[in-house]
């Protein structure tokens, strides 16, 4: 964290931090007392989001305690560097744990692999933020996941839903927040390469390959029509005018 760094990469570093405070106060996702627990799959979304969080920690205006976990999928060929996560979340001052699944993706059927492996981990995260006494999960989805999942389900599904920055659950016992809702892909890529951070060891076979892909490239082509469509997409699920729809 000592690294020297040009006033373009402090500006960016801050500009994460401030958006993610701004998150957080904006979708009430913190509050005194809570105990934190933030999912870190080793990728660059989730690392970003842990140190921001710690961030926002430190300026101690809301008190609250913060842990990590990492799943590890043993039949998914997506493999992260354990060694870094320890080393990164020492650094930070975080305790992390690490749980080891299965998916079961040669029983999965018709589902699709990303759908099988992601409700395995949802369920493992539950089931340990209930059993340790977390009341907020931490999940790394930005700005851009939001749009992507917008398209995906207004287009597969015939829906108009997202990802939102905070979601209560379990009779509100755990609350889903994303502190990096406000930020976009491109952000988390750059706090991602000024800290050089340590690349996944083997990503995931199923990544391009998935609807989430073909919504990305969608959402390219719009912007190639008008530059602030992603933003714009993302803005419209405030501004539902429910006199103008069928």
């Amino acid at each position: 964290m000592n690294e020297k760094l040009t006033k373009y990469q402090k500006r960016h570093l801050e500009h994460v931090k401030n958006m993610t405070a701004k998150a957080i106060n904006q979708y009430n996702m913190i509050e005194g007392g809570d105990k934190v627990l933030a999912a870190v799959s080793g990728g660059k979304d989730s690392l970003v989001m842990l140190e921001a969080l710690t961030a926002f920690k430190k300026f101690k205006t809301i008190r609250f305690e913060i842990e990590a976990i990492h799943i590890d999928v043993e039949d998914v060929g997506y493999l992260a560097d354990v060694t870094f996560l320890k080393e990164y979340a020492k650094k930070l001052s975080v305790s992390i744990y690490f749980k080891t699944i299965k998916a079961g993706l040669e029983m999965r059927g018709k589902k699709a692999p990303c759908f099988v492996c992601s409700w395995h981990r949802r369920k493992t995260l539950f089931e340990f933020a209930k059993s340790n006494g977390f009341n907020k999960l931490a999940m790394g989805h930005h700005l851009d996941d939001a749009v992507e999942t917008l398209i995906i389900n207004m287009a597969y599904h015939g829906h108009i839903s997202s990802l939102p920055g905070k979601l209560k659950m379990f009779d509100g016992a755990l609350h889903l927040i994303r502190p990096l809702i406000l930020l976009t892909d491109k952000d988390t890529r750059e706090f991602a390469n000024i800290r050089n951070f340590t690349k996944l060891k083997q990503t995931c076979p199923f990544e391009n390959i998935t609807k989430r892909t073909t919504a990305r490239k969608l959402i390219e082509q719009l912007e190639a029509i008008h530059p602030k469509a992603r933003f714009n997409l993302f803005n419209a699920m405030k501004n539902i005018d429910e006199e103008y729809l069928p």
